[in-house]
């Protein structure tokens, strides 16, 4: 039986998903140091063993293209109140705008902008742990803009 399924899911074209093929071999990302997704991008660039994520600063002339994170936000705001006027849900935000360009300056991709947004429930009995949600939600909008701009650079075509 499984290789029925297996000889099935092979014929809807199903396949996992690939490592990128990028039209360049080394990136320098431009990023506060202290940044966690500036981390994660590096780490996920990296990862595909293709492509050479470039730390100095002082080889910047010599890497094929610069990944600038002009900002990386994250706001939370209130959604909605009781009728007391407590806090019932909160919306959670993370903006991130970013360009891709030569080292000479050629934009590849002009400023964009990724926004993620979440709901979340909040009671006042809950808050140690609607703070850990809190924390775990941002931590996947930040995991889904890093793979959001890894396949908007995947998408470049040339140089």
């Amino acid at each position: 039986m499984p290789a029925v399924s297996a000889m099935g899911l092979s014929a809807c074209g199903f396949a996992l998903r690939q490592a990128p093929n990028y039209p360049f071999s080394t990136i320098f990302v431009r990023v506060a140091e202290a940044s966690s997704l500036g981390n994660e991008l590096k780490r996920n660039l990296a990862s595909g063993g293709k492509l050479e994520v470039v730390t100095d600063p002082k080889r910047l002339d010599s890497v094929d293209v610069v990944l600038e994170i002009t900002l990386d936000q994250r706001e939370k705001s209130v959604a909605s109140l009781t009728s007391a006027g407590q806090v019932r849900e909160f919306q959670l935000r993370t903006r991130v705008k970013f360009r891709l360009r030569t080292p000479q300056g050629k934009e590849l991709i002009t400023d964009a902008e990724i926004l993620q947004q979440r709901d979340i429930s909040y009671t006042e009995t809950q808050a140690l742990s609607k703070e850990a949600e809190e924390q775990l939600l941002y931590r996947a909008m930040q995991t889904d803009i890093v793979q959001q701009i890894m396949r908007r650079i995947a998408a470049v075509q040339a140089l």
